[in-house]
């Protein structure tokens, strides 16, 4: 097919990418081809399909030769709720392969108000550089002065430079600068959040980008797109009214209560006294007012505030990972202590999910006598101890003492230290997420096969499906293939729509799709192909992955999860044994089409040159 050209755009696409190339501050225009879009949507299938084609598999991580490629979706800035994602697709210096992640903030819409559905950063720059881009035009900046400077000030600086509030920034803090390998991206309070993005940018020499544009984006049925989003607005204050008044925090309680929740880095799956980090009293006593991203009715950020005791002054927006990671499994009760840490995470630039399984790892070493003071340098890092999860996550930060291992990443800190190999838990090099699969066995198979390793997002978010709706039994191990596999390719086509999870519901777009959103927005019905689409993309993940050297055996459970049963709690006695797990293995590999070591079967062979086509 043909290039886009603006007698053929479909709504809700502009047609074209925007390439800069750092190494010679130049700037180059693309065309999207219709065919790719058709495919793989837009969002994260496109950077997928980008990455395939541009990164080979020998690529350093935080190497000249890696790129960043952000794309948006057909409802990424269209007039409807919570069309505020975008995805970058890079390799990670955290896992070392394939990395794909999606924000929200407001710099997606603002690229597609500038002309574009795509921006690829490429190559280095001389000197420490900051874009500004406005309405298409790009600028480069001597970003020096900003070198050092906490998240929030780059921020502010960026805006002052913009001269414009109303602007969007993406932008690193100081870790990304250490190249801590799981430093984030954060983009208007929102960010690209696991594998190290940031640090990605910041071996580019690229401190942040200021966006603003004032184009539109063309809708092929403008009045139907309205009565849409009535509709939704309606239906969303009714069906996601916890989400606005408790937001992701809701989770916890329901979380811990059923044995799943991540208890001093995972040695337990229930946390006692961990009713004080709930969401009811982070609502009464921390709570002070909500955060909603680009034109969202639902407005689930929470932020909070620490109004008295040793971490007076701290305010962050806390969500279930968060808390999970930061709280649960350091042991920490103290809602207080959770939100200075993460706070420090979000001055620092890094991941609060992998910082959490640094510090709790810590703990567990430190209890063990495998530490001392000595490496921690002074810190006395003990399961519970509040001020101490604080003063760890500045090691991590400034990479000082064991923060200086811990910053590599639980791959690099399993080679050089086999021996804390027991303790680590991780798939594919990234950390686990907040919820432990002794406890519901489907969320296993989601860690195990997850695009980008153990997530919760594009492994499978089966919580819903195995403890809230009770539709399946939670321990049954038939069944988890075929259900993780469709909670897969849904989130796949989501991540692609630019459309945030939480309203996805409302549109129509689950595992069943319906609804005339997208004939509305583009003219064309994907509709009933987006469950199919979202197969492709998964599969194209999954050959990147190959290509790159994942087999079945990286598809497998750390020790912790295979060996030890859950001590106490309502999972009391459960445990994922590998030869349970890989009876749920079998199926997934099964019902996607691959063989038995996880390679798509028969292997589709490379993809033609990007915009040509692809048949996965």
């Amino acid at each position: 097919m043909p290039a886009l050209s603006e007698a053929n755009v479909l709504g809700g696409y502009l047609g074209k990418i925007l390439r800069i190339r750092l190494s010679r501050e130049e700037v180059l225009v693309q065309e999207l081809e219709e065919a790719d879009l058709r495919r793989f949507l837009g969002g994260r299938g496109l950077a997928a399909r980008w990455y395939y084609e541009e990164i080979e598999p020998g690529t350093e991580p935080l190497g000249a030769a890696n790129k960043l490629f952000f794309f948006t979706g057909p409802l990424t800035g269209v007039p409807l709720p919570s069309t505020t994602k975008f995805s970058v697709s890079t390799k990670s210096p955290e896992t070392g392969i394939y990395l794909c992640s999606n924000s929200g903030g407001d710099f997606g819409p603002h690229l597609k108000f500038c002309g574009f559905d795509g921006l690829i950063i490429e190559g280095r720059a001389e000197r420490p550089t900051y874009l500004v881009i406005r309405d298409g035009v790009v600028s480069f900046h001597d970003a020096s002065h900003l070198l050092g400077l906490k998240m929030s000030e780059v921020r502010g600086e960026l805006l002052e430079a913009m001269g414009d509030s109303k602007a969007s920034v993406l932008c690193t803090g100081p870790a990304a600068e250490r190249l801590v390998r799981f430093a984030y991206i954060q983009v208007d309070g929102r960010a690209f959040g696991r594998g190290g993005p940031g640090a990605v940018m910041a071996s580019k020499n690229l401190k942040g980008m200021a966006i603003k544009g004032s184009g539109e984006i063309p809708l092929a049925n403008p009045q139907r797109v309205k009565e849409i989003r009535a509709t939704a607005i309606k239906e969303l204050r009714k069906t996601v009214a916890s989400h606005t008044q408790y937001g992701t925090p809701q989770y916890t309680e329901v979380i811990n209560e059923l044995g799943c929740y991540p208890a001093r880095n995972f040695q337990s799956s229930y946390l006692e006294g961990a009713s004080s980090i709930y969401a009811q009293p982070m609502r009464e006593h921390y709570w002070a007012r909500n955060f909603a991203c680009y034109h969202c009715p639902v407005a689930c950020g929470k932020v909070c505030e620490v109004r008295e005791g040793p971490f007076a002054g701290a305010r962050a927006r806390p969500e279930y990972e968060t808390i999970g990671m930061l709280g649960g499994s350091c042991g920490v009760t103290d809602f207080a202590a959770i939100v200075a840490a993460n706070e420090l995470c979000d001055e620092y630039g890094i991941d609060t999910i992998s910082t959490g399984n640094a510090v709790a790892l810590t703990m567990e070493l430190f209890e063990r006598g495998l530490i001392t003071e000595v490496d921690t340098e002074g810190v006395v890092p003990r399961f519970g101890d509040g001020r101490a999860l604080v003063e760890m996550i500045k090691l991590i930060g400034e990479r000082r003492g064991i923060g200086d291992l811990l910053a590599e990443g639980m791959a690099r800190v399993s080679r050089e230290k086999p021996a804390w190999r027991p303790y680590i838990l991780e798939v594919k090099g990234l950390p686990f997420a907040a919820y432990d699969p002794r406890g519901f066995h489907g969320m296993g198979l989601a860690y195990g096969t997850s695009s980008r390793g153990a997530c919760h997002n594009v492994g499978g978010w089966t919580i819903r499906a195995e403890l809230l709706s009770g539709e399946y039994d939670r321990f049954a191990l038939k069944g988890k293939g075929q259900l993780v596999k469709d909670i897969q390719d849904n989130r796949a086509y989501v991540d692609s729509l630019g459309l945030c999870t939480v309203v996805r519901r409302s549109l129509g777009f689950t595992e069943n799709p319906q609804g005339d959103v997208l004939k509305a927005v583009t003219g064309n019905d994907f509709t009933p192909e987006l469950m199919e689409i979202g197969s492709r993309i998964y599969t194209l993940e999954r050959m990147i992955l190959v290509r790159e050297g994942i087999r079945r055996e990286d598809d497998m459970l750390p020790p912790r999860m295979m060996t030890e049963k859950v001590p106490d709690g309502p999972a009391k006695g459960r445990i994922l044994t590998k030869e349970m797990y890989e009876i749920m293995l079998d199926e997934y590999y099964t019902v996607r089409g691959w063989d038995e070591e996880g390679v798509p079967n028969p292997h589709p062979g490379p993809p033609p040159p990007a915009g040509e086509g692809m048949e996965v």
